[in-house]
């Protein structure tokens, strides 16, 4: 492996850095986006039966509000449930807002690896032709072993930037993709919950 890389040139220490970078990514985002830690199951369900006993208390609404990025949006909703249906999606809308930008936390920075490792690889590919063609001018095509050499050494950048490209793409996509239903999803528990608080939906089986 250690000969592979080597024979790749210096351009594939950029391209091995990136992958690094990509696979940390990836694994951060993919522990920070998992379903049970961003979208709790049957949470407006409970702030309803806590709303059924009674006004909730800042205690409640903290509590709710520390547990998932569902809660804290959930949570600007209660805070302001005294006010009026409108007050109450303005203050839910700011706060997603916000959520939505903790979720694409790195993604512009997985995107940008996506984008020039391909890149760094072309260059590595040109520049191991220009030393082809340099060996020709200079010594003509009577030292294979010299051409193999510049032809190895594009080949093996191009292969290396496209394989760190190709994962790194369906990820970025995979993870957008990913947002999108979360956002989606946290959109309709934030109705179901403003519904509850006004009185629209005053039983269990509805939420």
């Amino acid at each position: 492996m250690f000969e592979i890389v080597k024979a790749g040139g210096v351009l594939m220490i950029p391209i091995i850095l990136c992958s690094i970078v990509a696979l940390a990514i990836i694994g951060e985002r993919l522990w920070s986006l998992q379903r049970k830690r961003t979208i709790p199951k049957h949470l407006v369900a409970q702030i309803w039966k806590m709303h059924s006993a009674g006004p909730l208390t800042r205690e409640q609404i903290n509590e709710i509000r520390t547990g998932s990025p569902l809660g804290r949006v959930l949570a600007s909703g209660l805070a302001n449930a005294r006010n009026s249906r409108e007050v109450m999606k303005e203050s839910i809308e700011e706060t997603g807002r916000h959520v939505v930008h903790e979720f694409e936390r790195y993604l512009n920075s997985l995107g940008t690896i996506a984008s020039i490792t391909p890149l760094l690889g072309l260059l590595g590919t040109v520049i191991g032709m220009i030393k082809v063609f340099a060996v020709i001018t200079s010594q003509g095509v009577g030292n294979p072993a010299v051409l193999a050499g510049g032809i190895s050494e594009a080949l093996i950048t191009t292969a290396a930037g496209l394989t760190v490209a190709i994962p790194t793409l369906m990820a970025h996509r995979y993870f957008r993709g990913l947002i999108d239903q979360i956002v989606v999803y946290m959109e309709q528990e934030a109705i179901k919950m403003v519904e509850v608080i006004h009185g629209d939906r005053v039983s269990e089986e509805n939420i």
